[in-house]
């Protein structure tokens, strides 16, 4: 065998790669082959006797009309998006907050989607909106053409709910836009050729002025080619208004600026920590230990103190907050007058409220409503101390509550708004918590929702999830696709905290970065194991599930461990990890997995790339991979050639891949539906046997 380095090939470069034709996305020789899959996995599973109902159940729980209108307030009116079986692009709409208290809020129609793509004659997404704060008329409406990451902004009127004619309009792109004032936004967009990142997102910032062409506009800020990306942003905090521009180098470092007097100042924080202002205060998130003076703050802290001292030169910090080995911050909100926490306390929420009392903040406990997971968002972060908070578990529907920070009465400061209905009978079920002994004695926390009166027979069907990345954490959530189409056919339902999410902050993210990747799938195994050792099931009854990074792990621990599993969903994957870098985002992942250009990098990374290591000579459990043509995030060429080569090999694999639906799988409830009822009909054909 010739040595490939010393042609200056690195190991498992595949330059011989006979599935590289699949990575051309719309070829039609591609698309023909996609069509052939599709087929085949749809006439498996669609002939199974359960799938029809099933299909239809989900379709009528994504199509409730009961399910929680989740709002955001801006100018005194309460702004929603809404998807059901009469709108399935669906509605963005408004209605009063008295209104929003009833059981059927009057809602007022600003932009129907159905009606904008029939009459535009375009496979319109709805992709967000910026309005102009803090109480402006104008708004920037985001449309993707399939529900790609790439979109179209165009300026909207919201009293006349009308788009603005010869107003703001950019052309798809992956932008980034933010208002300075109704005249005037910061624009990062695809300005040509040299405009975009390796990683595929724009470097330039400019400055845009109403009623000029977008190729006069000024440039504000010019990122390097090889950083992640550059964007812009103002802060219209009434008597503390600031103009930032972030360069943003890799997904874990960066630089930002203040944009005074027509130049732009460094802030002197840590490359790799967050930082933002609430008012006169500068906060910093710290992702690493930080030394100011005699100071030492442990990673994962926040701290606060006045911007324009800060700017200053100076570090006079109060932290206000200091993890520990079990606690993380989850979350910051901040209203008009205090700053609001969400902090993980092994794996469970609480709420912490902070008020700024002369130069010191004041913090205090906030009693909540069950023990799963919290979620805060500022009802008006200039005008109101109000705020939405969320309540969820695994077994107990959302409830929308309207607090009021600084209330010393919990009646008076939580008012119930909406609940979620019960979507499936969670009455004989139960949720524990264990921990399992990974490899190296780390002990990795696991959430298990079982029956009530489940045998420790090993018999049960079980899908353990798994996420492991860019220090996103799992919690508690409710769920009336897992509850119907999984808890009530029988099954069990796992969800692991393994390293490399942000369960106990930066550590535990950091625990599983570049080199120390096995360390993810290590945990993953080892709940796999504890869940056998409790007799909860076993490997011809447990089957894995994960998207995106949780793709590539449920891929790697396929590759590792088949004899543990008898059922794998792999979901918008990643998989070639040889040359992840090189399609569409990959470039901007290589802070948390490493360059494969780099051959000490890469001799950690072909370790557990699935693509580089499955083989014809093991036995695998079978897999089921989804993806999305219309996927510019993870490119969909990573499943395609992972379940061609599978299937060269002579391994037993389906394969389905929506030909819309961006990174999410699904562009509308219809789509969804059929996802989910192939993924559930698939796992419960695998697994109850």
């Amino acid at each position: 065998m010739q040595d490939q380095a010393a042609q200056g090939q690195l190991p498992g470069q595949d330059h011989d790669d006979p599935n590289l034709w699949l990575e051309e996305v719309a070829s039609d020789e591609a698309l023909a082959w996609v069509r052939e899959r599709n087929a085949e996995s749809e006439q498996e599973l669609t002939a199974r006797p359960s799938y029809a109902a099933l299909r239809t159940r989900l379709k009528t729980i994504l199509d409730s009309k009961e399910r929680i209108p989740y709002v955001g307030r801006h100018n005194g009116l309460f702004y929603n998006f809404w998807r059901d079986a009469e709108h399935p692009r669906g509605i963005w709409r408004r209605t009063t907050l008295d209104s929003y208290r009833e059981a059927e809020p009057q809602w007022e129609t600003v932009l129907d989607l159905d009606l904008l793509a029939r009459d535009e004659d375009e496979n319109w997404v709805w992709a967000g909106v910026s309005t102009l704060k803090p109480d402006g008329m104008r708004a920037l409406v985001s449309l993707s053409r399939g529900g790609g990451d790439a979109h179209v902004v165009r300026e909207f009127d919201l009293a006349s709910r009308q788009f603005v004619a010869g107003g703001f309009t950019l052309p798809e792109a992956k932008s980034s836009t933010a208002w300075i004032d109704i005249d005037t936004l910061f624009v990062a967009t695809d300005f040509g050729e040299g405009s975009m990142t390796s990683s595929g997102y724009p470097r330039i910032v400019k400055e845009w002025k109403r009623g000029t062409p977008l190729e006069a506009a000024a440039t504000v800020y010019e990122a390097e080619p090889d950083d992640l990306s550059a964007s812009a942003w103002h802060d219209p905090t009434p008597g503390y208004e600031h103009d930032f521009v972030q360069r943003q180098i890799g997904f874990y470092s960066s630089e930002m600026f203040l944009r005074r007097g027509g130049r732009l100042v460094k802030l002197p924080k840590p490359d790799d920590a967050n930082a933002f202002t609430v008012r006169d205060q500068v906060v910093v998130e710290l992702r690493s230990d930080w030394t100011t003076g005699t100071t030492t703050w442990p990673q994962g802290s926040l701290l606060a103190m006045d911007f324009e001292r800060f700017m200053a030169g100076e570090q006079a910090f109060e932290a206000l907050f200091t993890p520990s080995p079990t606690m993380s911050l989850d979350g910051v909100s901040a209203t008009r007058s205090t700053i609001l926490l969400t902090i993980l306390d092994k794996v469970k929420n609480r709420i912490v409220e902070l008020t700024r009392s002369g130069q010191y903040w004041r913090t205090r406990d906030i009693a909540t409503p069950g023990m799963g997971a919290l979620g805060i968002s500022s009802v008006d972060e200039f005008d109101s101390d109000q705020y939405f908070l969320t309540v969820t578990d695994f077994l107990t529907p959302s409830t929308l509550y309207l607090c009021e920070a600084g209330s010393a009465s919990v009646s008076n400061a939580r008012q119930p708004l909406k609940a979620m209905p019960a979507f499936f009978d969670a009455s004989p079920f139960t949720v524990k918590q264990f921990a399992a002994k990974s490899k190296d004695g780390t002990m990795v926390p696991y959430f298990v929702v079982i029956g009530k009166d489940a045998q420790p027979d090993g018999n049960s069907p079980t899908l353990l999830y798994g996420y492991g990345g860019f220090e996103v954490s799992l919690t508690p959530f409710y769920s009336g696709i897992t509850g119907a189409a999984w808890l009530e056919q029988g099954g069990v339902y796992v969800l692991a905290n393994i390293r490399g999410g942000g369960e106990f902050g930066p550590r535990w993210h950091q625990g599983a970065l570049k080199d120390k990747r096995q360390n993810a799938f290590d945990d993953f195994i080892a709940v796999a194991q504890d869940l056998i050792r409790r007799n909860i099931t076993s490997p011809q009854h447990l089957g894995i599930m994960g998207g995106s990074n949780g793709g590539l792990l449920v891929g790697a621990v396929l590759t590792q461990r088949p004899d543990l599993f008898n059922g794998v969903v792999c979901q918008v994957p990643l998989l070639d990890m040889r040359r992840y870098h090189q399609l569409l985002a990959g470039a901007s992942w290589m802070g948390e997995y490493g360059d494969p250009d780099d051959p000490a990098e890469w001799d950690v990374i072909r370790k557990y790339s699935p693509y580089q290591n499955v083989s014809a000579e093991k036995q695998y459990p079978r897999v089921f991979f989804t993806t999305s043509t219309r996927d510019d995030r993870v490119h969909p060429g990573h499943a395609r050639k992972m379940a061609a080569r599978m299937r060269e090999q002579g391994h037993d694999v389906l394969y389905w891949e929506n030909t819309e639906g961006g990174h999410a799988g699904a562009a509308n409830n219809e789509q969804t539906a059929t996802m989910w009822a192939l993924t559930y009909t698939f796992l419960l054909m695998q697994l109850k046997r």
